[in-house]
């Protein structure tokens, strides 16, 4: 019996290879590991790329050449959770290069379709305020905004 957890599979149409290079640029603490490629028997041409097994911020991963049938929506998404906006800055900008598309309340959608969530460390502390008052205009303040803004959650949680 394993006991290293869990792997997440990705399902790409013959960006496996390319997307965990993408990924593993983008997070600390990552690298690629083994890569298989289809045999005589396939599936597709001898020699393609099938698996990428790789390491995104100490989570594995396998990006999957598993063709067009299915794509990736919303209904999935993974969390970073980021200590200031520098963090916020980097993620929300390298996911959203070349063909990624922002949206709101901090998600995003990285070129291949993959959701993300990058999240302010504190915002849960925030928007969870016993003060009512306090966490309404942190939700207020997040629900305006695409990329979160650090100092303009803790202005509006503060009431400044």
């Amino acid at each position: 019996m394993s006991t290293d957890g869990f792997t997440t599979c990705l399902w790409f149409d013959g960006q496996a290879e390319e997307a965990a290079d993408f990924y593993v640029s983008v997070f600390k603490n990552s690298s690629i590991g083994r890569v298989t490629r289809t045999t005589e028997a396939g599936p597709g041409p001898a020699g393609s790329v099938l698996v990428v097994e790789f390491t995104a911020n100490g989570q594995k991963f396998i990006a999957l050449n598993g063709g067009p049938q299915f794509k990736f929506t919303e209904a999935i998404s993974f969390q970073i959770f980021c200590a200031d906006q520098q963090e916020i800055d980097h993620y929300w900008n390298r996911l959203t290069e070349n063909g990624g598309e922002p949206g709101p309340c901090g998600w995003l959608k990285d070129r291949y379709g993959v959701s993300w969530q990058v999240v302010y460390d504190r915002l849960a502390d925030l928007i969870n305020d016993p003060d009512q008052q306090k966490a309404s205009r942190a939700v207020t303040a997040m629900m305006a905004m695409g990329k979160l803004d650090v100092a303009t959650l803790e202005k509006a949680h503060a009431g400044e």
